[in-house]
């Protein structure tokens, strides 16, 4: 790869890597191992592909889609279920005035969903995708999509004792 080439790859990986953490983390409910090793696999396939920049157009949406399918990629390639976590990790800066046992709470419901139900919802509502981006990112329909949100709503209500709107934001 060309100097210039590296270089933009080199900002592009500076840039992006806190934020494919934060959402890994969220996928793999807090387990930063598992997560550390989804971003250098998305930053492994992007600098694979980075001479292709131009035909890609958007980097940073291309490379979430890389951390997610990579994400369903090893739960399916999983053998078993056991999530070794002494604690969750540090999902970013703090907020003034936020509450640590809320955070806690919802990445535990979030732990609950499917794998394809939180990848559904980490997309939908984290990442503030569309329904068809969502799809096109976790290569199913816009129908499986919107089940999949809609069912996975359902479960998290269900997991926070139906107070979910005490939790969204004002």
């Amino acid at each position: 790869m060309r100097p210039s080439r590296r270089d933009g790859f080199r900002e592009f990986a500076d840039a992006r890597t806190g934020h494919l953490f934060r959402s890994a983390c969220l996928l793999t409910s807090g387990d930063t191992h598992l997560a550390e090793d989804l971003v250098q696999e998305t930053l492994g396939r992007m600098y694979l592909t980075w001479g292709r920049i131009a035909r890609i157009g958007n980097p940073a949406a291309y490379a979430q889609t890389v951390l997610v399918r990579a994400f369903l990629t090893h739960q399916r390639r999983r053998s078993a279920g056991e999530r070794p976590v002494a604690q969750f990790a540090d999902l970013g800066p703090a907020v003034a005035g936020a509450d640590p046992a809320l955070r806690l709470t919802l990445l535990d419901a979030l732990g609950r969903l499917s794998a394809q139900d939180r990848a559904v919802v980490v997309l939908r509502y984290w990442e503030d995708r569309s329904i068809e981006e969502t799809a096109q990112a976790m290569n199913v329909s816009s129908a499986a999509v919107r089940t999949r949100a809609g069912r996975a709503l359902t479960r998290l209500r269900e997991h926070l004792g139906g107070s979910l709107p005490e939790f969204a934001a004002p």
